[in-house]
C-alpha cells in the first residue's frame, strides 16, 4: 500500500508540475532566466517528494481508507469504492475552505483547490484499496508498482505533449509590442520612487532606485536613489522580449540601467533585475 500510494503521488506531482508550468506561462510575468541549478536539484527533490508522499500516505490516505471502509460497512453493509472519494471530498473541504478564506480567494479558486485536493488524495487511495480487496486476485507490490510505472509514464508523456501543444498554440503570455507614445507616462515603484517619461523625450526621476556593483563578478548591489532630469528613448529591439527603454540622468549617483518591458498595452511595466538574474529579484515600475 505504501509503495503504491507513494508511486501514484509522485506521478501526480509530475503531472501537476506540467499543469503549473502552463499556468505560469499564461500569467503576466517578465521572462525569467533559466536556473541550471534546478537540474542538479532534481534527484534531491525526488527524494524529498518520496518522503513527503510516504508521510501523506501514513497520516492522511490510510486514515481516509479506514474511514471509508467503516462508513461503507455501517451504512450500506459493504465497502463500496465510491465511499473513498466521498470521504476524501468531505475531509478536504474544511481545510481548503479555511485556506481560501485566509487567502481571500474567490469562489472559483476555492472550488478548484478543493477539487484538486480531493482528486489528488482519492486516486492513490483507490489504488491502495485495490491491494486490500479480498475477493480479487492478489497483487504483489512489485506488480502494482509496475502497473503504476507504466500507466504513470503514459500519463506523464500525455501531460508533456499537451503542455507542448498548449504553448505552441500561443496560450502563453507575451509582452505587448509598444511604441514610444505608449511608453510615455508616469511610473511608480509603489513606494516613494517615480519616473515620468514625457512624450518629448524628457525624463524626470524622483527617488528611483539605481543599483551599483563593486565589481563585475559581484551580485550584491549597492542601492542609490536617483533624483533629477534627463532624457529617455524607446528601443523596439527584435521582438517583444527585447524591447527596452533607455533612461539617461547624469545627476544620478549610479547610471540607470536599460529597462525591459512587460505588463499590458494599457498598463505597461518597466523592470530591471537586481543582483544575480538567477535570483529572479526585480525592481519594477508601474505606470499610473
Amino acid at each position: 500500500m505504501l509503495t503504491a500510494s507513494v508511486s501514484v503521488l509522485l506521478v501526480e506531482a509530475v503531472i501537476g508540475m506540467f499543469a503549473n508550468f502552463v499556468w505560469e506561462q499564461t500569467q503576466e510575468n517578465p521572462p525569467l532566466p533559466y536556473n541550471a541549478l534546478m537540474v542538479i536539484a532534481v534527484p534531491f527533490l525526488a527524494a524529498a517528494a518520496a518522503a513527503l508522499g510516504a508521510l501523506v500516505t501514513v497520516s492522511v490516505i490510510m486514515p481516509l481508507l479506514a474511514a471509508a471502509a467503516w462508513l461503507g460497512r455501517a451504512f450500506s453493509g459493504r465497502e463500496a469504492w465510491w465511499w473513498v472519494p466521498a470521504v476524501t471530498a468531505t475531509a478536504t473541504a474544511p481545510p481548503v475552505l479555511a485556506v481560501a478564506i485566509l487567502g481571500e480567494a474567490g469562489l472559483l479558486a476555492a472550488f478548484g483547490g478543493w477539487l484538486t485536493a480531493a482528486t489528488t488524495l482519492a486516486v492513490p487511495a483507490l489504488v491502495a484499496r485495490r491491494l486490500l480487496l479480498p475477493n480479487r486476485p492478489p497483487l504483489s507490490g512489485r506488480t502494482m508498482f509496475g502497473r503504476i510505472a507504466l500507466y504513470g509514464t503514459l500519463a506523464a508523456v500525455t501531460a508533456f505533449t499537451l503542455t507542448g501543444i498548449a504553448l505552441y498554440s500561443g496560450i502563453g503570455y507575451v509582452p505587448p509590442r509598444l511604441g514610444a507614445e505608449r511608453i510615455a507616462g508616469a511610473y511608480t515603484d509603489g513606494k516613494n520612487g517615480t519616473l515620468v517619461l514625457s512624450p518629448d523625450g524628457k525624463a524626470t526621476a524622483t527617488r528611483v532606485d539605481t543599483f551599483g556593483y563593486d565589481s563585475i563578478d559581484s551580485f550584491e548591489p549597492d542601492t542609490h536613489e536617483c533624483t533629477g532630469t534627463g532624457t529617455w528613448a524607446y528601443d523596439p529591439g527584435d521582438g517583444p522580449y527585447s524591447q527596452q527603454v533607455d533612461v539617461s540622468i547624469e545627476s544620478c549617483p549610479v547610471a540607470m540601467d536599460s529597462w525591459s518591458v512587460y505588463g499590458t498595452r494599457e498598463h505597461p511595466k518597466l523592470y530591471v533585475f537586481i543582483g544575480d538574474p538567477d535570483s529572479w529579484d526585480l525592481y519594477t515600475l508601474r505606470r499610473n
